[in-house]
């Protein structure tokens, strides 16, 4: 049974792990170089809400499968399911208000976008840091 709750831990850090650099690197910047900016922000707007899903579900298997190996472990990936809830549901919707005001001429609009946005983009580097110091943890 350790073998099994092993295994999908791993591999359940590592799909996360995966998946946000896979994102980061690949995703968005191909989005915004080959689309059009108002294209480029209405796909990725929709394509959040299932990223983060996936972040969700693959940080909450984890931390379930990790629990009787490694308790510390297992409380990063919850740590950063429950970060990843609170982008999705609260920090999502006031950056896409932001963004709409922005877009519409609002100035201030655009200064909330902007640290709202950096403040998402922050929380994805400690996400993506924290599900690297799991993945470590399986290391010899």
């Amino acid at each position: 049974m350790d073998h099994a709750l092993a295994f999908l831990a791993l591999f359940s850090a590592a799909l996360l792990f995966g998946g946000m650099v896979f994102f980061a690197t690949v995703v968005a910047p191909t989005v915004f170089r080959l689309l059009p900016a108002e294209w480029a922000g209405r796909f990725v707007r929709g394509i959040f809400p299932l990223y983060y899903a996936f972040l969700i579900g693959t940080a909450a298997a984890g931390a379930v499968a990790m629990f009787p190996l490694s308790k510390p472990g297992s409380g990063i990936l919850a740590v950063v399911a429950g970060m990843t809830v609170w982008l999705r549901q609260g920090l999502m919707p006031q950056i896409n208000a932001a963004s709409d005001r922005a877009q519409a001429g609002d100035a201030a609009a655009k200064r909330l976008f902007d640290r709202l946005h950096r403040l998402s983009v922050l929380a994805n580097i400690l996400q993506l840091v924290a599900a690297g110091a799991v993945l470590a943890m399986f290391v010899p």
